[in-house]
């Protein structure tokens, strides 16, 4: 049981939290254009969240929101001539920058058709297909360290209500691929917070490991956080579908814990492009019904009297291809619980949502920050950066466009801390 009591111990790091007793468009200029606007589906005209919006050509790019609305600043030196927008399960689409200049636009995508006869034969059992992706990540991405920048945003909720909200501009040194090349690190370059946006009334809570939870949920970097030695004895596989992602078809793998596993592990989807089965996409939860070893994954400080309980959790990572090399693009984690105290009558619910976007990558000046810059497991971002109310505060900077009820949070706290500084 060795292995799993060190994957156990992988696993719970994706989200350790601490309960604690509290107390429009853009301008063109200063050297960038700023493009804004929201993605649908062109038959549905329902919104297309966590879609990709990029500068062909580069390593610039941004994600959709949960409301399909996204912001694009790009710098005019890059020159850019168009915009590509992708998503899981459409046509990937171009148009023109300057069609983009007009303000909010609405850009429309199809959804694919499968042709099935394009689909390369491959053994039809799922196992020997994820086997043979694993052994094919050193060649299928990224060989070569990468210096990436990113942004980061974590927001907590009491109920409805947000009671912190921290988000930040990173800059990660991203090891190679490839058998002992070393870990991931982090560097905070510009962040801010807004916590107690409304005061929780009895606990605190904090997401301890901020940015360096996202990166963990780079399957291909950290397979054995899902495909611990032997795997195949915790988990069933089954070919679920056939989706076009990118104009290129994948495989939808589904998986589960077998029935007889107590312990609590994953159930999902990946997507694993049928040419060179690299794994594109990952969807994944952890199997909470065993409630009581679900919750010791995650809490890791919390009051006497309060039980901690699990109710939901969802893990999202993407990737990007570019001359035949897949590259990390975004992840989001989520975890919703309840909080009961031991003399109430009513349980409080508290969700916590950590996002990260790629926003820019260089594979020529991949230079390894020092630990004693990196961002570390054990911190906290709420604790590592400062209060905000300046409105530009990004800049030229890429950022994931809030959402309209995290926008309208953050314009309350800013309000209230002007009041405070006068």
């Amino acid at each position: 049981m060795k292995t799993i009591a060190n994957y156990l111990r992988r696993l719970s790091t994706l989200a350790l939290v601490m309960l604690m007793l509290s107390p429009a468009f853009g301008q063109n200029g200063n050297g960038f254009i700023t493009l804004s606007g929201k993605l649908k589906d062109a038959k549905t005209n329902n919104n297309l969240y966590f879609a990709y919006i990029t500068v062909p050509g580069t390593h610039i790019g941004t994600v959709s929101n949960s409301e399909g609305e996204f912001t694009l600043k790009i710098s005019k030196s890059v020159d850019a001539k168009e915009i590509e927008f992708s998503h899981l399960g459409y046509k990937s689409k171009r148009m023109p920058l300057s069609n983009l200049l007009s303000g909010e636009v609405e850009v429309e995508l199809e959804p694919s058709s499968v042709a099935l006869n394009e689909v390369t034969i491959r053994p039809e059992d799922p196992l020997t297909i994820i086997k043979e992706a694993l052994r094919k990540i050193q060649f299928n991405y990224s060989d070569q360290p990468n210096m990436l920048r990113g942004f980061y945003r974590e927001t907590i909720k009491q109920r409805r209500d947000y009671i912190s909200i921290s988000e930040a501009v990173v800059d990660i040194y991203k090891a190679p691929y490839k058998p002992l090349s070393g870990g991931d690190r982090v560097k905070l370059f510009k962040g801010r917070k807004s916590t107690d946006v409304k005061k929780a009334d009895t606990l605190a809570v904090k997401l301890q490991g901020g940015p360096n939870v996202s990166l963990l949920l780079d399957v291909a970097k950290n397979s054995d956080v899902i495909f611990f030695e032997d795997f195949e004895d915790y988990y069933d596989f089954a070919i679920e579908d056939v989706v076009t992602i990118d104009d290129k078809i994948s495989y939808v793998i589904a998986f589960a814990q077998k029935e007889h596993i107590e312990i609590p592990l994953y159930y999902g989807r990946l997507y694993v492009d049928t040419r060179n089965l690299a794994i594109t996409h990952a969807h994944f939860s952890i199997n909470l019904d065993n409630e009581e070893e679900a919750a010791k994954l995650f809490i890791l400080r919390k009051p006497l009297g309060v039980k901690f309980s699990p109710t939901s959790t969802s893990y999202y990572v993407t990737y990007t291809e570019k001359d035949g090399r897949y590259y990390l693009n975004y992840m989001r984690n989520e975890l919703t619980f309840k909080a009961n105290w031991r003399r109430r009558i009513f349980n409080t619910n508290y969700s916590v949502v950590a996002e990260m976007a790629i926003t820019d990558r260089d594979l020529e000046n991949a230079n390894k920050f020092t630990i004693r810059e990196s961002f570390k497991q054990r911190d906290v971002l709420a604790e590592a950066v400062e209060a905000f109310n300046d409105d530009d505060f990004w800049g030229e900077h890429n950022y994931i466009k809030p959402e309209e009820s995290i926008e309208d949070a953050i314009k309350r706290y800013g309000r209230r801390l002007q009041r405070q500084q006068k």
